[in-house]
């Protein structure tokens, strides 16, 4: 298995808010790109109870080396008190994808 070349991030955010925390993800560089699915339905279990909630899903594309910087401004911006961010490895991909991708952050 290859070394990641880059991450996906997924955080889900109030429908609200999603577009504003996807454009300042992307306008301060931390990542690529950003997807945002509308009208997920999430279900989870906080505080002792199972809660379901409407939400938008952020799709994150970023490099490895500004995974972190991204992972502290998702803190920093999001609303939620323990926002889901998860960081799934990227150990290939299209080579004219992943250069955009890496000059798209790291440029």
């Amino acid at each position: 298995m290859s070394a990641p070349e880059a991450v996906v991030v997924l955080c889900t955010a109030p429908p609200a808010g999603a577009r504003d925390l996807a454009k300042a993800l992307v306008e301060g560089r931390l990542c690529a790109c950003v997807n945002v699915i509308d009208n997920v339905l999430s279900t989870f279990r906080w505080e002792g109870r199972v809660e379901s909630a409407e939400e938008a899903l952020l799709v994150i594309k970023t490099t490895v080396a500004a995974a972190a910087r991204l992972r502290a401004r998702i803190v920093e911006l999001h609303p939620y008190d323990v926002p889901e961010v998860l960081e799934l490895p990227a150990t290939g991909g299209l080579p004219a994808y992943l250069s955009w991708l890496r000059d798209a952050v790291e440029s």
